[in-house]
């Protein structure tokens, strides 16, 4: 593996670093309580990313993203994990990847404004139903007088309350399913039959909505399509291994490690019974636990970017990082509150927030349960290839 990283990335993520703690850190307070970024600084500091090149950078230059390998799109995230999803999110867009199965003309309409800022998507795959067990949605969708029509029910979908735009997932072959029965659609806000039910209230991610969707005999032009009929279960599948290492592997490394940092100040200059706390072992403990758990989990995220990049499957691998990253981080989340004591339980600090935010890590996109499942599965089946 080579991890030697050219000037080109050295000068992005050192500019991403310094434009999170410069300028993007100091907002998370405020859109804590706010329940939303700042309207009045968003528009700035978005304008301010857009013209440093760091809007959209997860997607390939052809067409107006950063073009970068996914380990360095990894070190890049790993930035932006330093800071709240819902700043990330606003500031650094969400553009999801599987629109580049746009066609000419879907680009121009969908992909080529959500590139630019213009335009919010949001992914609309879970159900109430259906959470880790993708393939069994019931939303469903039947070609009818040259239009697509959609019936059923999406929930905790991020960015679903004002997206401009949803890419949808539907049954269009119950007999298939996953094996060729599931369609992605491009579903626009105005679209009838399309509504918003409800925002539904979370423990953490505070700052961006996440909404419940109703599609009731919702119709869309039979060009809406995104990608093959049949084909969104395996164009979902194709981009989600590189989701999951940059969103959650990535960033929980950015994340614990802000943690780690704070825990440091802390034990040089917090004294109890007369002298630092950190020269009391089991603070040290604290600290070189977490310390130990970041680099591990940095060096798993970082071989496997690398796997992809030389076109490697990275399932196995992915499914191993989705669980360790994210068990870490609560872990150093954990240990963060108990250093700082009440001052870390208070809303002074960004460590509850941290807490809150990092205990969905171990249960969206697919349960620690369903990974390890996974992982034991293929190893029973092909053994231990790594």
């Amino acid at each position: 593996m080579d991890f030697s990283l050219s000037d080109e990335t050295r000068m992005v993520v050192d500019t991403v670093r310094r434009f999170v703690r410069d300028k993007v850190q100091p907002l998370e307070q405020e859109t804590e309580e706010l329940g939303r970024v700042p309207p009045d600084k968003l528009g700035p500091l978005k304008a301010e990313a857009i013209a440093l090149g760091l809007y959209a950078l997860n997607m390939p230059a052809e067409v107006g993203g950063g073009g970068l390998s996914v380990l360095d799109m990894c070190l890049v995230e790993e930035q932006l994990g330093q800071t709240s999803d819902a700043l990330i999110r606003r500031v650094f867009g969400q553009v999801y990847p599987m629109l580049m199965a746009c066609t000419p003309a879907q680009r121009a309409a969908y992909l080529e404004p959500t590139i630019t800022g213009e335009k919010i998507c949001a992914m609309a795959i879970t159900e109430p139903g259906a959470g880790s067990d993708a393939a069994a949605i019931t939303t469903t969708a039947r070609l009818e007088d040259g239009h697509w029509v959609l019936n059923g029910t999406k929930h905790f979908i991020s960015d679903g309350d004002i997206a401009d735009y949803v890419i949808v997932m539907a049954v269009t072959d119950p007999e298939k399913r996953a094996r060729g029965g599931i369609t992605l659609f491009l579903v626009d806000r105005d679209a009838p039959g399309f509504s918003v039910s409800r925002v539904q209230p979370m423990m953490g991610h505070r700052g961006y909505g996440h909404a419940e969707l109703v599609f009731d005999d919702c119709r869309i032009p039979q060009a809406n399509v995104l990608g093959e009929v049949g084909g969104g279960f395996k164009l979902i599948m194709s981009s989600v291994s590189g989701i999951r290492l940059g969103h959650i592997g990535a960033r929980a490394v950015g994340m614990a490690q802000r943690v780690l940092d704070l825990m440091r100040v802390h034990a040089g200059t917090r004294k109890q019974f007369g002298q630092p706390i950190g020269e009391f072992q089991m603070v040290q403990q604290m600290i070189a636990d977490s310390a130990m758990e970041i680099y591990a989990t940095r060096m798993m995220v970082l071989n496997c970017a690398w796997d992809i990049d030389q076109g490697l499957d990275p399932r196995d691998k992915v499914s191993m990082i989705k669980v360790y990253a994210s068990e870490m981080l609560g872990r150093v989340a954990d240990r963060g509150i108990q250093m700082f004591g009440g001052y870390g339980f208070s809303k002074d600090l960004p460590l509850e927030r941290i807490y809150r935010d990092c205990r969905v890590t171990r249960i969206y996109d697919g349960t620690s349960e369903i990974h390890r499942m996974l992982v034991a599965r293929s190893i029973i089946r092909n053994g231990l290839t790594l």
